[in-house]
């Protein structure tokens, strides 16, 4: 301290992608240091086109669909599609709707299931800590029961009623949250809007009590337990701990899960939120709801969004038949 002035220090350096500074201030590093190399191949067949769900804040959706004509090839009669909502990863504090890997993903969905897919933008912490992202996934559902008839590719592709929401590691702890805000009915959504299902993919939990995975780490774990530590830290707001009911679903506090709709639960086993993924698949079971748990023990975190392998095609499997199941049943 000098002259009456407090010095500016570090208090959180993420690889240096993100800064923070004890003032609140944040400097942001190039995020393509810590990303997966490519390529991030495009998917034959898929178009795509980004929309503006919320004009105040300049919030976007990509929305990607099979062209006409690869619609016309696989048609079976019903010319629209299930509806697959994404939450791109991050830890809530970086990550982008469009950076290539998150990018190449959703045209690998919109191919696969075939669904029309919209990937959406939501604010950063710590410049905007939860529950700004929550917040953010309510004005986006508030624009799609609208959408639906103004916007020409959903008005012409999209079965809104068949809509999953859907999410890798933040984006799958966002997707829980707004699902679970759906469901009790904080987040209002109307005709022809229906949730019908929910797809966890790696999902980012946390609590203060240590699961068995970050005790003692897979080997070759990607996600480290301090990583998780620091971006919880980040986002979640000031003073709180990793029981806040957004970190950890079954703290004190937490809404109810009993009226939640069908889950597609995605354990990666070399991955140290392994534990937190698998208590809530079986909390979900034990509760009688509809879930199904798909582990890949040899696969780490975020692999769904990595090059295409084994796994990843094995998954897209998965997921086809969970969509297409709970579809039917709409």
């Amino acid at each position: 301290m000098s002259g009456g002035t407090v010095e500016r220090v570090v208090v959180e350096d993420f690889f240096g992608v993100i800064k923070l500074f004890s003032d609140g201030s944040v400097i942001r590093g190039d995020e393509s240091t810590i990303i997966p190399p490519g390529p991030y191949p495009d998917a034959p067949g898929v178009q795509w086109k980004d929309a503006v769900y919320d004009a105040a804040r300049g919030l976007k959706v990509r929305v990607y669909r099979l062209s006409p004509a690869a619609a016309a090839c696989g048609s079976e009669g019903n010319n629209k599609l299930p509806v697959l909502v994404y939450f791109h990863g991050g830890g809530y504090c970086i990550g982008a709707y469009d950076q290539p890997i998150f990018h190449s993903f959703c045209q690998r969905l919109a191919a696969a299931i075939p669904a029309v897919v919209l990937s959406v933008q939501y604010r950063l912490a710590p410049e905007h800590r939860l529950p700004a992202a929550i917040e953010d996934a309510a004005t986006f559902f508030s624009w799609l029961r609208g959408a639906g008839a103004t916007e020409p590719w959903l008005a012409g592709s999209a079965d809104l009623s068949r809509t999953f929401v859907s999410g890798v590691s933040a984006g799958a702890n966002l997707a829980h949250n707004a699902v679970v805000q759906i469901a009790t009915g904080e987040i209002v959504i109307d005709p022809p809007v229906r949730v019908a299902g929910y797809v966890l993919f790696s999902a980012f939990f946390g609590s203060e009590e240590r699961v068995a995975t970050e005790s003692d780490p897979p080997a070759g774990a990607s996600l480290t337990v301090a990583m998780s530590d620091q971006l919880w830290r980040m986002a979640l707001p000031v003073g709180a701990t990793r029981d806040h009911p957004l970190a950890n679903p079954f703290a004190p506090g937490s809404a109810s899960l009993e009226p939640l709709p069908p889950a597609l639960v995605v354990a990666p086993g070399r991955d140290v939120l392994y534990g937190h993924v698998l208590r809530y698949a079986a909390r979900l079971k034990e509760m009688g709801k509809a879930v199904e748990l798909a582990e890949f023990v040899d696969e780490g975190h975020g692999f769904s969004v990595g090059q295409p392998s084994e796994a990843t095609e094995e998954l897209m499997g998965i997921l086809k038949r969970f969509v297409n199941r709970h579809a039917a049943l709409s």
